[in-house]
């Protein structure tokens, strides 16, 4: 992830998404140029502060997410949704890989009424287009506003960078 300026600070533009375990979404945004940050943490639930075991339960009614700064002079929010669908398998409810649970759904949390509007394009263009329209697997993919993000556990954060890891699974 590329280092701002303090004066670029003020122009960073926010995305929030969920698409299963959060390590590997998080590895994936973390290396397209012009994103900035990125954060590991719950949202879209019920309790305030939930700790991982607390969303491990799949009572919380959050969803593992991975929020993202970036410079939107160097990456569209439609460069970022095109990440998101590469990164997950948008067809499976509740369901990544071996991940199982409403805390694993696919989820774009939308922070202004652009993002909810290219969203909901995105979604239609990929349905109708490509695997999902041959195959007629429907996108499952919840579109819903944002809600509080809450920070995981210092743990989480970066976690394959810090465990030598390519990537969540075998």
């Amino acid at each position: 992830m590329a280092k701002i300026a303090a004066s670029q600070a003020k122009r960073l533009a926010k995305a929030t998404f969920a698409a299963g375990c959060f390590w590997g979404v998080e590895e994936a945004f973390g290396k397209l140029p012009g994103v900035v940050k990125t954060t590991v943490g719950y949202t879209g639930g019920t309790i305030t502060n939930p700790s991982y075991a607390d969303v491990c339960t799949g009572k919380t009614g959050h969803a593992e997410a991975v929020q993202v700064e970036c410079d939107p002079v160097q990456i569209t929010y439609e460069q970022l949704l095109e990440a998101f669908w590469n990164c997950h398998n948008p067809t499976t409810l509740n369901r990544q890989g071996p991940d199982v649970g409403s805390q694993y759904r696919s989820a774009i949390f939308y922070h202004n009424q652009g993002q909810k509007r290219l969203a909901e394009e995105s979604k239609a263009a990929l349905q109708l287009s490509g695997p999902y329209a041959k195959s007629g697997r429907k996108i499952v993919t919840e579109i819903t506003p944002a809600s509080e993000f809450y920070r995981a556990e210092e743990y989480h954060q970066k976690y394959l960078e810090k465990n030598g890891m390519a990537r969540c699974h075998i």
